[in-house]
């Protein structure tokens, strides 16, 4: 409307700021880590969501598989001597109960359930 009610009125352009830093899907995918302290020491912890869950692992916790698409947690010492190899999936469960229960332990089918 030209010479009307609403001529001082001009639209704004929607423009993207700058200092944003734009989501990388991959980042997404992983999560984000964090630092947890327990008795156990320090652990870099990252939440994997049931999307980004594309492989299958074994949790050390209880033995048992973590399937393709189960959300779960990997973790690693946050220490400068942790690397690639130090990382462990498990089941987020299983990471919070590691201070109240020992790991399972893996035996052959002849070993004795006892000691």
């Amino acid at each position: 409307m030209i010479g009307g009610r609403y001529d001082w009125f001009m639209p704004r352009k929607h423009r993207r700021r700058d200092d944003a830093a734009a989501l990388d899907a991959d980042k997404a995918r992983r999560g984000i880590e964090r630092v947890q302290t327990s008795a156990d020491g320090q652990w870099s912890v990252r939440h994997i969501s049931a999307g980004g869950a594309t492989k299958t692992y074994r949790c050390p916790g209880c033995d048992l598989e973590i399937g393709v698409g189960v959300p779960h947690i990997v973790a690693w010492p946050a220490d400068e001597r942790g690397d690639l190899a130090d990382r462990r999936h498990w089941h987020l469960g299983c990471w919070n109960a590691r201070d109240r229960r020992a790991p399972r332990i893996q035996r052959s089918r002849d070993a004795p359930r006892y000691g």
